[in-house]
This record gives C-alpha cells, sequence and structure tokens, in this order.
C-alpha cells in the first residue's frame, strides 16, 4: 500500500525519545506534539497534539525499562490514531518486548510474545516494523505485515572498520541458539565460525558455571562474540572468560539489544573484553563501562530509511541485500 497522497505522522511515547528525535531529524519531519503522562492512580493518559486523520502513522517506541508501561502505552496510542481516522497505524518497535517469551518448552508456560502480538493487532496495528527478534517465528504471531530489520550490516561495518586484524578473526556464538546469527555473519565475512556451549554440572555437586567451546579453535585469534541480547551479562562474562582462557588474543563483544537491567556494569567493566559493541534499540544513557569499552552504533538511519520505504510502497529486504550497506 503506498501513500504518496498523505504524510509520514511520527509520534512517540516516553520510551525512547531520542531515538524517534533522530529518526524525525533524518526524515526531515516534526514529530507530533503528544502528551503521555499518568494519572495519580496509575492510568496511563495520552494526547496527540494534532490532527493524523488520513495520514500514514508511525509510532516509536521500544521495550525499555519500565517495558509494561511503555508497551501500554503504545497500546494506547494506537488506539487513539485507530479512533482519529489514520489511514494506517505503524508500530515501530525497536526492541521487541517479551521477545524472549516465544515458545513453550515446559507444562503451564506462557508464550507472551504471541499475547503481546495479539494485543498490538486489537488495538488496531495495520504493520509492524522491528529489530533483531531474538526468534524470526515470532512474525508468524500476528495475521499483518511484520518486517524485521538487521542489524546485520551495521556490525558488518563495525567489524571491517573498528576491528584491527579481522581478516583473521574468528566469530563466535555463545549459545548454540545464536548459531545461525553467528554463521551468517561469519559467511559474509568469510571467517571461521565457534561455538559455546554453558556446561552445567550431572554430578550433583555444586561446582561453579562454566562454558566450553564445542566448535572451533580461538588460539592466536580475535574472537568476535555476537548475541542478539544481554541482560544480566552472565553469559558474556562466562563467555569472554572461555574464550580468553582458550588462547584468544582478543575479545569483542557485538550485541543488537543491551537491556543491562540485571547487569553489575562494574564488573563487566573489569572483563578481558576490547569492547562491548551494542545498539541504541534501548535507550543507553545510563549504561557507562569505563576506558570507553562501551561502543553503540546507532539504529537511527535504518529505521528512517525503512520508514520512508513502507510509506512510498518500496521494498525494505533491500536494505539488507547481499551487497548493500547502510552508511
Amino acid at each position: 500500500m503506498s501513500n504518496h497522497g498523505n504524510s509520514i505522522k511520527l509520534i512517540t511515547g516516553n520510551s525512547h525519545s531520542k531515538l524517534a528525535q533522530d529518526v524525525a531529524d533524518r526524515l526531515g519531519i516534526q514529530l507530533v506534539p503528544t502528551t503521555v503522562k499518568k494519572f495519580s492512580n496509575g492510568e496511563t493518559n495520552v494526547k496527540i497534539g494534532s490532527s493524523v486523520r488520513d495520514e500514514d502513522v508511525f509510532i516509536i517506541q521500544s521495550s525499555c525499562p519500565d517495558v509494561n508501561d511503555h508497551f501500554m502505552e503504545l497500546l494506547i496510542l494506537i488506539h487513539a490514531c485507530k479512533i482519529a481516522s489514520a489511514t494506517r497505524i505503524t508500530a515501530v518497535i525497536p526492541c521487541f518486548p517479551y521477545q524472549r517469551q516465544d515458545k513453550k518448552d515446559k507444562s503451564r508456560l506462557p508464550i507472551t510474545a504471541k499475547l503481546v502480538a495479539n494485543m498490538l493487532t486489537v488495538a488496531g496495528a495495520d504493520h509492524i516494523i522491528t529489530m533483531d527478534l531474538h526468534a524470526s517465528q515470532i512474525q508468524g504471531f500476528f495475521d499483518i505485515p511484520v518486517d524485521n530489520l538487521f542489524t546485520e550490516p551495521i556490525f558488518l561495518r563495525y567489524i571491517k572498520h573498528q576491528i584491527d586484524g579481522w581478516q583473521h578473526a574468528i566469530i563466535v556464538s555463545p549459545d548454540p541458539g545464536g548459531a545461525k546469527r553467528a554463521a551468517q555473519i561469519a559467511d559474509k565475512l568469510q571467517l571461521d565460525l565457534a561455538m559455546i556451549n554453558r556446561k552445567r554440572s550431572h554430578s550433583g555437586l555444586i561446582e561453579p558455571e562454566r562454558m566450553e567451546i564445542l566448535v572451533g579453535d580461538v588460539r592466536g585469534k580475535v574472537a568476535i562474540l555476537i548475541d542478539d541480547m544481554i541482560d544480566s551479562g552472565r553469559t558474556l562474562t562466562l563467555a569472554t572468560n572461555e574464550l580468553v582462557e582458550k588462547g584468544a588474543k582478543a575479545v569483542y563483544a557485538l550485541v543488537s539489544h543491551a537491556l543491562l537491567a540485571d547487569a553489575n556494569l562494574d564488573e563487566l567493566g573489569k572483563l578481558p573484553l576490547e569492547r562491548l559493541v551494542v545498539t541504541n534499540t534501548v535507550d543507553q544513557e545510563n549504561h557507562k563501562l569505563p576506558d570507553g569499552k562501551l561502543v553503540i552504533v546507532d539504529v537511527a538511519a535504518t529505521v528512517a530509511e525503512s520508514i520512508r520505504r513502507l510509506h512510498n510502497g518500496e521494498s525494505i529486504s533491500l536494505l539488507f541485500g547481499e551487497h548493500e550497506f547502510m552508511i
């Protein structure tokens, strides 16, 4: 559906206003003036400050802490635009909420990512743009179109321009679940792949948790860890220590969504890690590591270009073609 006859209206809640402003700047438009606050009893109160009738509306809202508040803001903003007669409403969710709850692997567990999909659709969303889903099958939870953008081109560019000796590096997945993501980057760079597995004690004794390299030899090489999410930092800590122990000469970590909600940043800062490279799909304002170890790469250009393409009825997948790297 092309929308040449109407304009892009960009709205944001309180989750990540800096990213929304950066996207607006890149598109050369103003954010729609919007008030999102709470009543004294905790209910969310939304007021959109200008008309969105017959417009192509994009609502940027990520799942930064507090996730539930920000998700409720998003649902109410979608609903407000729906009953204000917007032509199409696209929820732009750089970091999708509850995406790790995407399957039922034990009895009586919810599949909360599916519930989130239902709520977005019922609220009135016509289209979803998100980024680096934890599991791509989450797209199947929706009956509306979902564009899952990739941080891969941004990370490939970082590796090529910022990591010395990357031609002799090895790409590492810190768990078997992320092997496909790491393998795609290894293929594009024509590098070897290593995979780590978390080793659990079966002896009945309480032993310190550790990891072991299942595939690949990291000795004497620059090891580049690829992961989609870091929360407590436990996996990163165990993986980094294992790689150094096995003879890696330097370790870099590239992570799409740095939630860092439960992480001890002081401990992460002491890791034998050259750089922790993360994106700003969630707000990184309060996350600091010593010696410039934390590097934040910007996704605003990718998000803005995908919004422009969707509005104009152009292909978004071309953004992530084999030879297309956005600068």
